[in-house]
């Protein structure tokens, strides 16, 4: 049933204080609570009654309300019985983040509202298409011998003559009923949701593609950013999946848009299962990742790598080469973490996008520390004679990884979002884990000096500057680093103004004006005029990749 219905039931002593541009969202139950945190309790979906007893004072509502948000509610009913007119805090609050606000009259109470509802929305169910929710459900909820996704989707063809598919955030396949979607299909398709996901365009999303038409549905679960611990969109735009179905929902009945969000749903318990799995490939990435930057004995990083290769290669028993793989996801304003949103998207990226399904990610370690994604990406050898090392026969490639997702990426990165990755060499033991750590991360900083929203680099394009440094004659060095680093040395002696510590900053930060103003404690006209100043001194352009380079060889040598 919809919010309208309810509004239009004058028994229920309902009265819209805000979100009348909101009131076609489905109800598919009801709660009652009290709580400051009631989101355990929620699935989506839900009128929620409350009594108000939860606030303290005007601080209170926004928190509250964000929690109802994220969890997906229908909408808020609050009593009046306690504190006569509803708070115009809670209803701003509720505005903010459109969220549909009811006061409920003192005369009605909740279990008159609850009852009603229960009824409601158990008649609208009692029909061939709640069997097959039934049985969806019977299959997601009975373990791994139900089949997972692929079943849920055959089920949707067999019963309601519905094709669809499971994509990943990069477009990439993780289930589908019948023949496999065109790879560049797939990839406008996701490019489309996350464009409309960024833009706060409710769904499903429609669009044609030679002739078809596809809706789009969201898959969200509470591991991804989506309880109440949740403030944007953009903290898992980049991890969700989403549901394609080949159809046009636009005409579609209520009941039939119901399924399909329970379907989505089942979906999400999936989902989350296997994200629970990842968390020991995780842990494992983590533990090597700090043996390596602590600057562990090489036998101790050897031990437990040995741990990995197995959990990683399956059969394998070791993995004769490691490569390392950062990504950073930068926001401008700096509010959002980037570390677990580049983890998260990059345990996608690092799957060969021809293959379907979610396991081929059960061999992708990722770990975040800070702002960063580091990857601990194990390589088979070729075939070769016993004992014989002939390489890596699948060495990543860092333009090749960003080539088929770089369509899907750059519209949930949308106009405020950045992602730069690196790529390490292939190194054959443990004493080369640390080089190629810093390998990576420099790759990476070569990547976000170029322009563009989605930018890789890899080990071979430092081989003319960072690897070739130590055999740089001494001369060459003092000569190059006084021509460039003298001016601005000799101006902060005379003027104190910390124009060197403002270049490390400004370079290590990516050339981010707002992250770099706030890791110095500056205003951004301060950091310009600072910025200004150098170039003018050296006669330098610091959006330039050429001189920005140069700056950070000066800089490394000195």
């Amino acid at each position: 049933m919809r919010l309208r219905a309810l509004l239009e039931t004058e028994a229920l002593g309902l009265r819209l204080l805000g979100g009348e541009e909101e009131l076609d969202r489905t109800v598919r139950g009801v709660m009652t609570t009290d709580l400051r945190d009631p989101s355990r309790y929620l699935s989506g979906g839900e009128l929620v009654l409350t009594g108000l007893a939860w606030r303290r004072n005007s601080a209170d509502s926004e928190p509250f309300v964000r929690i109802l948000a994220s969890a997906g509610v229908a909408g808020l009913a609050a009593g009046e019985a306690e504190l006569g007119d509803i708070p115009d805090d809670l209803v701003s609050a509720c505005r903010r983040n459109r969220l549909p606000i009811f006061a409920v009259n003192e005369d009605v109470a909740f279990a008159t509202i609850t009852e009603y509802v229960v009824r409601q929305v158990s008649g609208e169910r009692a029909g061939d298409l709640a069997a097959v929710v039934d049985r969806h459900r019977r299959l997601m909820t009975s373990g791994p011998a139900g089949g997972g996704p692929d079943v849920v989707l055959d089920l949707l063809t067999t019963d309601l003559d519905l094709r669809a598919w499971v994509l990943s955030p990069t477009g990439r396949q993780i289930a589908g009923a019948g023949e496999p979607l065109a790879p560049g299909v797939c990839a406008t398709l996701a490019s489309e949701h996350l464009a409309a996901v960024r833009t706060g365009r409710r769904g499903p999303h429609r669009l044609s593609i030679q002739g078809i038409t596809y809706s789009l549905f969201p898959i969200r679960g509470v591991g991804r950013g989506q309880g109440p611990g949740a403030r944007d969109v953009r903290e898992s735009v980049l991890s969700d999946w989403l549901l394609a179905v080949e159809a046009d929902a636009g005409d579609w009945p209520a009941e039939r848009l119901d399924l399909l969000q329970g379907v989505t749903q089942l979906i999400a318990v999936e989902r989350d299962r296997r994200d629970a799995a990842r968390t020991v490939r995780r842990r494992l990435a983590q533990e090597v990742l700090e043996l390596v930057q602590t600057g562990a004995p090489p036998a101790e990083i050897a031990a437990r790598l040995r741990v990995a290769a197995p959990v990683l290669l399956p059969g394998l028993g070791s993995a004769p080469h490691w490569q390392v793989v950062v990504a950073r996801v930068d926001w401008e304003g700096g509010d959002i973490p980037g570390g677990p949103v580049a983890q998260s998207l990059l345990e996608e990226i690092l799957v060969d996008p021809s293959l379907s399904g979610p396991e081929p990610s059960d061999r992708i370690a990722v770990a975040h520390a800070g702002d960063e994604a580091i990857a601990l990406v194990p390589l088979p050898a070729l075939p070769g004679e016993p004992g014989e090392d002939k390489g890596p026969d699948s060495a990543l490639h860092a333009d090749a990884l960003l080539s088929a997702v770089r369509e899907p990426l750059a519209a949930g990165l949308a106009d405020d979002g950045r992602l730069t990755l690196g790529v390490s060499a292939a190194v054959h033991s443990a004493e080369g884990l640390r080089g190629a750590l810093e390998e990576a991360r420099h790759a990476r900083r070569v990547a976000a000096a170029r322009p563009g929203r989605v930018c890789a680099a890899g080990h071979h394009e430092l081989a003319s500057h960072v690897l070739l440094l130590p055999f740089v004659p001494d001369d060459v060095r003092r000569a190059f680093t006084a021509r460039l680093l003298d001016p601005l040395r000799d101006y902060d002696r005379r003027h104190r103004a910390e124009l060197i510590p403002t270049l490390e900053a400004f370079l290590d930060c990516d050339g981010s004006w707002t992250r770099c103003a706030t890791r110095l404690h500056l205003h951004v006209n301060t950091l310009r005029y600072r910025v200004g100043r150098i170039e003018q001194l050296t006669a330098r352009d610091l959006s330039r990749l050429e001189d920005k380079l140069d700056f950070f060889l000066a800089l490394r040598m000195s």
